[in-house]
């Protein structure tokens, strides 16, 4: 009898879907895989997901989001689909939530495995002592953990979880899909001469525009990378949020708004084809768990100039080699590294065959190998 394996997030949108499929593709005949998606809709992003997945998968709220649901009627409807799911093992994120601590606490009493799985490290913010104990209780029902990189695994070390059942990694996505909807073949078939010519090629950021993601010093930035030049790239903006009149005026007020673009929110698909045609991926933020994007970019061999404090960076974006990593206040560094990704082709081509080199540790089947890993344990 196959055992089964579930996964619950709040609302599934494409990263969360490759995830499953891989672990469907990986464990296929040993276990049974299933997605609870909770809501019908993120609070967070306007992606679409539709039906894809090659996995069993239940919504249990439609038309409403996680932030809406009362504590009650959210626990009810967790434990009616445990309902006949003997040795089953539960992988699950939005530990904080208070149904899902019960839930979590439940389906220990009645003999599941438990897992939980997220991002977030030590460094994203000041942490106060009381607050990290209370925290570290709400993981008590649980067996294991998957994290993104040695800063959260570390951090799930630090609130309890069993240094022997924290694994990687978490924050992955199907690279293989991402090139697709650009109309390129599978990571196999990936090269550094594909693409646009390096002279044609634009700065990307990908970001929700609000104030973690240090927008506006990266205007400054790019201001003083023009100001080095007599043929600035440009600059595009994918994302929307509450910030970008703000930055709209500021380009405006440094007076490079000819080079600056705001695409609004894309789908992913929109997204994979600005990539496959971009020079560089930008991620300057104050705080960044991980940076979903940077995976995403680097199925394209894209190069990274992110911020010392995402989560991406322990093992993707190796300075020097794969981009570069700056303080989120250093905008004259920022400039620096502009400058220094738009100048060379030589340069910029070795950091995007050691991208394209790294890659693989950012695909989804990583996710699968340590869920593979966990439940494998769980089993002895």
């Amino acid at each position: 009898m196959q055992h089964k394996i579930t996964f619950l997030w709040d609302n599934f949108g494409p990263l969360h879907i490759d995830r499953i499929d891989a672990c469907a593709r990986l464990l296929e005949g040993r276990y049974h895989v299933s997605g609870i998606e909770i809501c019908g809709e993120s609070y967070a992003y306007d992606w679409r997901t539709g039906d894809e997945g090659a996995f069993e998968r239940k919504t249990l709220f439609s038309g409403t989001n996680l932030r809406s649901l009362k504590f009650w009627p959210f626990l009810k409807a967790l434990i009616r689909t445990s309902k006949g799911d003997k040795g089953a093992h539960y992988v699950m994120c939005h530990w904080n939530e208070p149904a899902i601590f019960a839930f979590a606490c439940w389906l220990r009493l009645r003999g599941r495995r438990v897992y939980t799985m997220g991002c977030s490290k030590f460094d994203d913010k000041p942490r106060k002592l009381r607050g990290e104990v209370l925290k570290s209780l709400m993981f008590l029902p649980y067996h294991g953990a998957i994290g993104s990189g040695k800063r959260s695994r570390d951090y799930f070390r630090f609130l309890g979880v069993a240094q022997t059942h924290v694994v990687g990694e978490y924050n992955t996505v199907s690279q293989d899909r991402i090139r697709a909807q650009a109309g390129y073949g599978p990571m196999t078939e990936a090269t550094p001469d594909e693409g646009p010519a390096f002279g044609e090629r634009d700065f990307l950021c990908v970001a929700r525009l609000v104030e973690k993601k240090n927008l506006p010093n990266l205007l400054d930035a790019f201001a003083l990378y023009c100001q080095s030049t007599d043929r600035p790239r440009q600059l595009r903006f994918c994302g929307s949020g509450p910030l970008e009149d703000m930055l709209k005026a500021r380009a405006q007020e440094l007076g490079i708004e000819p080079y600056v673009s705001f695409e609004g929110f894309l789908q992913t698909e929109d997204i994979s084809k600005l990539m496959s045609k971009a020079l560089a991926l930008l991620l300057p933020s104050y705080e960044e768990q991980f940076g979903n994007v940077v995976p995403e970019a680097q199925s394209f061999g894209l190069p990274v100039l992110i911020s010392d404090n995402a989560g991406a960076r322990d093992r993707l974006v190796l300075s020097g080699k794969t981009g570069f990593v700056v303080e989120p206040d250093n905008r004259e560094g920022m400039a620096y590294f502009l400058d220094q990704l738009a100048s060379s082709s030589d340069a910029w081509r070795r950091l995007r065959v050691a991208a394209f080199e790294v890659a693989p540790l950012g695909d989804a089947m990583r996710f699968a190998e340590g869920v593979e890993e966990l439940v494998d344990r769980g089993k002895g």
